[in-house]
């Protein structure tokens, strides 16, 4: 897919407006470790969304940017429990795929996995995530970052993820904006995806 009609889609299925469309993030294959910026949502009327947060949270306090490899993900049991996040619950975000990826584990110890990819029910869909500004103590500069809320696997996902057993949370349609407004309660989002989820073996071409 291109990357102009990757926006135009997104536009579409979420009635938004793409801010900086050349920064518009487009692979095949993410690895978080290197936090790209990646598109999401804020609660904005229309809703905007920006192309330049980057993928794993850094809280105001936190003292040095390698920080942000604990936080690509927030466990939604423990979300209002983790200082890294307590403070920033309302900082609602939704973050837009096409697919993620997740490891099989082949052995006991994760020596050896395998990577699937995985689709969900809708071509473009949304995860939930929450976001935070950092102002860098060394340059000053300031960073938006993300994290990504994770919830108990379903059934497709215990297979998948077969250490942990964990998936993001992939917003309903119908609950995006729910998320979005801060008076609903993380924790009524703690659903496994009920919907069809797909996976296959991933092998890079």
């Amino acid at each position: 897919m291109q990357q102009k009609d990757s926006i135009l889609k997104v536009q579409k299925r979420f009635n938004a407006i793409v801010q900086n469309p050349e920064m518009f993030l487009q692979s095949d294959f993410i690895n978080g470790f290197e936090h790209l910026p990646s598109p999401i949502i804020l609660k904005n009327t229309p809703q905007i969304i920006t192309t330049h947060f980057s993928w794993g949270l850094l809280p105001y306090w936190s003292k040095d940017i390698d920080f942000r490899n604990n936080t690509l993900n927030a466990r939604l049991e423990t979300i209002s429990e983790k200082p890294s996040f307590r403070e920033i619950i309302n900082n609602r975000c939704l973050v837009i795929a096409t697919a993620f990826y997740e490891w099989h584990w082949l052995d006991e110890k994760g020596s050896k996995k395998q990577p699937y990819i995985i689709y969900a029910e809708e071509e473009v869909f949304a995860m939930a995530g929450l976001y935070s500004d950092w102002i860098n103590p060394q340059t000053g500069e300031i960073m938006f970052t993300f994290t990504i809320v994770t919830t108990e696997a379903n059934a497709t996902m215990q297979y998948i993820h077969n250490h942990k057993k964990r998936m993001p949370i992939i917003l309903k349609k119908e609950d995006e904006n729910a998320w979005l407004d801060s008076s609903n309660h993380v924790i009524d989002f703690g659903y496994p995806y009920s919907s069809n989820l797909v996976a296959f073996p991933y092998v890079k071409p």
